[in-house]
C-alpha cells in the first residue's frame, strides 16, 4: 500500500522515528531551561544554536550529536553524561566522569532545585579550596 502525497501525515509518525530517550531528554531540556529561568532563544544563543532547532529538540523531534549535547549541558550548567544517558549513550561515559556533580545531578531523591543548590555549595567550597592553596 503506498500513501497519497497528498495526504495529510500524521505528526506521530516522524516521532516513531526518533531513538528512545529523545523525548525525555527534550522535557529534561526544558525543565532545566526553566529552572534556570532562560528563555528558549537564551538557552538557544548561550548553546550556541538556533531557536527552532532548540524548539524541536525540547519536543523531541530530533536526536542531537554530542556537540549539541555537550553545548546544551555547558549553557545549562549539568553534567554532560546526564543529558547522553538520556540517549542511551553510555558507550561515551566513563567511570571517571562520574564526578560529584554528576552523581548529585542524577539522584532521584533530589529535586531539581535542591541539585543546583548542591553543586552551587559544592563548587563554592572547591573555589574557596583552590584560593586557599594558591601562593
Amino acid at each position: 500500500m503506498t500513501s497519497d502525497p497528498a495526504e495529510p501525515t500524521d505528526p506521530a509518525d516522524d516521532e516513531r522515528h526518533v531513538a528512545p530517550g529523545v523525548k525525555a531528554l527534550g522535557d529534561f531540556i526544558k525543565s532545566q531551561r526553566r529552572l534556570a529561568e532562560l528563555s528558549q532563544r537564551e538557552l538557544a544563543r548561550l548553546a550556541d544554536l538556533s531557536d527552532a532547532y532548540l524548539s524541536q529538540l525540547e519536543r523531541g523531534l530530533h536526536e542531537p550529536s554530542v556537540r549539541v549535547v555537550s553545548g546544551l549541558a555547558h549553557a545549562l550548567n549539568v553534567p554532560s553524561d546526564r543529558l547522553l544517558r538520556y540517549l542511551g549513550r553510555d558507550d561515551l561515559v566513563t567511570d571517571a566522569s562520574r564526578s560529584t556533580e554528576s552523581v548529585i545531578s542524577t539522584d532521584e531523591r533530589l529535586t531539581e532545585s535542591q541539585k543546583q543548590s548542591m553543586i552551587d555549595v559544592y563548587r563554592a567550597f572547591i573555589a574557596a579550596n583552590d584560593l586557599s592553596v594558591k601562593p
